[in-house]
């Protein structure tokens, strides 16, 4: 297998030259790792990476006890089904998709206070796609408001996907929607400090639009 070092390198000034000419701090980079064997994950580590979402919890667990030596940050990217919530909680350091209010109760509860508080965003689905996950924008004030209720949980931010309309100016237009209401929840939370938004194909325009974490699956580790 040869090094990613060189990809990695240049997904990171990409990164920081889109958000210099933006006028942005650079972001975050979550490494979206889901399908992708430990020996992948391993290797990106070693290039400096830290921070990697999967989409299942069952496979993300599995990692993370695996690549446990190397002190990781897991995220759980994906939908979150209610009976997963116990696992989620002991595996994972974020949860970027809570999007309703009967996963708040579980995670708090499985979430053993002898640990750091699990990390959360609320995934809002800004474009109403049926064929995503997430809360509409009217809900996602009141999910905010429970999760930073909950004691073993620490509310974050904002995820969203925008819908994948061909014309790039629509994509920028749910992501500047996604950071209005990222910055709503800021004045009621002041410490929130995270909009995670834009993957492979369209996080310029996320930067640009004040992600402050984006997610790159294909662009560091290549083609399923």
């Amino acid at each position: 297998m040869s090094s990613p070092k060189p990809v990695f390198e240049s997904v990171q000034r990409h990164l920081l030259n889109v958000a210099a000419a933006a006028g942005r701090p650079p972001p975050r980079l979550l490494a979206v790792s889901k399908t992708r064997p430990t020996s992948a994950i391993m290797a990106l580590a070693a290039c400096g990476q830290r921070a990697f979402g999967e989409n299942y919890v069952r496979e993300g667990a599995l990692k993370a006890i695996e690549l446990a030596p190397l002190g990781l940050e897991w995220h759980l990217i994906g939908h979150l089904q209610s009976n997963k919530c116990r696992e989620a909680a002991e595996h994972f350091d974020w949860l970027q998709s809570l999007d309703r209010h009967r996963l708040i109760e579980p995670l708090n509860h499985y979430r053993t206070p002898q640990r750091s508080p699990m990390n959360v965003l609320v995934q809002i689905n800004v474009d109403g796609e049926a064929s995503k996950s997430g809360c509409t924008p009217d809900e996602a004030l009141p999910l905010a408001r429970a999760v930073a209720a909950a004691p073993n949980l620490r509310l974050r931010g904002v995820m969203g996907i925008g819908a994948p309309y061909p014309d790039f100016e629509h994509r920028r237009a749910s992501f500047r929607r996604l950071r209005e209401l990222f910055e709503a929840m800021q004045e009621e939370f002041p410490d929130v400090d995270t909009l995670s938004m834009g993957m492979s194909e369209d996080f310029e325009l996320a930067i640009a639009e004040g992600a402050t974490m984006v997610r790159i699956g294909s662009s560091l580790f290549g083609p399923r």
